[in-house]
């Protein structure tokens, strides 16, 4: 399963134009990215369900949300409300699948990601229960950070492990895209870049993310 998805993620964009900022993307993004971080799980804080019900309103773009948070499941249902179209969880916090059954019953995207220290071995017996693998190439909590190319091997095990199960889990991969890292994040087997800095902070986001596609998948 091949989709070649741009993700921009909105912790790089000017919050106070948030609105204007994800219209910039214009039709390269292929859904958006939000990252969302208790000041616990990781040390930053961000956003929360509010943001996200005030961005449904300004866009129709796929809301995929990033649970950087110590306690996901009192927040579930928030999100849900607010119009995310998945929401994905964190191995590192133990058992997911009550998470994974409560999405479910909240007619919610399944997603599941592990933190760059974490083996790849942890989420692999959830593959057949999630819509979505992330893999974080940087330590979660900050954006800007260097690519840590090391966790293209969880990539490679991920994909070889997906395809000979014919499983319909796309994988996602967050931390230092652009247009540099972004041809062997997809050499890897990755389906959907998720780029915040490297979109948002260029002179036109939609550009930006546009180069990061075709460097990416150059005949697609």
């Amino acid at each position: 399963m091949t989709s070649h998805k741009i993700a921009p993620s909105i912790l790089s964009a000017d919050f106070a134009s948030l609105a204007d900022d994800v219209e910039r993307v214009g039709e390269e993004a292929d859904l958006l990215h939000v990252d969302v971080m208790d000041g616990h799980f990781v040390p930053n804080l961000t956003l929360g369900p509010p943001v996200v019900k005030s961005l449904r309103k300004c866009t129709e773009l796929f809301l995929d949300c990033h649970l950087m948070v110590d306690n996901p499941g009192v927040l579930l249902a928030d999100f849900a409300n607010a119009g995310a179209d998945r929401c994905i969880v964190h191995v590192e916090l133990g058992d997911p699948r009550p998470l994974f059954d409560e999405l479910r019953r909240l007619d919610v995207g399944v997603g599941l990601t592990l933190s760059p220290d974490t083996p790849v071995d942890a989420v692999l017996p959830y593959l057949t229960e999630i819509d979505l693998l992330l893999v974080m190439s940087v330590r979660p909590g900050f954006g800007g950070q260097a690519f840590i190319p090391e966790v293209l091997d969880k990539v490679r095990a991920a994909r070889s492990a997906i395809d000979e199960q014919g499983l319909p889990v796309e994988i996602e991969i967050d931390g230092g895209i652009n247009v540099e890292t972004a041809p062997s994040a997809a050499a890897a087997g990755v389906d959907i870049l998720v780029a915040g800095s490297a979109v948002f902070h260029a002179d036109d986001p939609a550009t930006a993310a546009r180069d990061i596609r075709a460097a990416a998948w150059p005949n697609a």
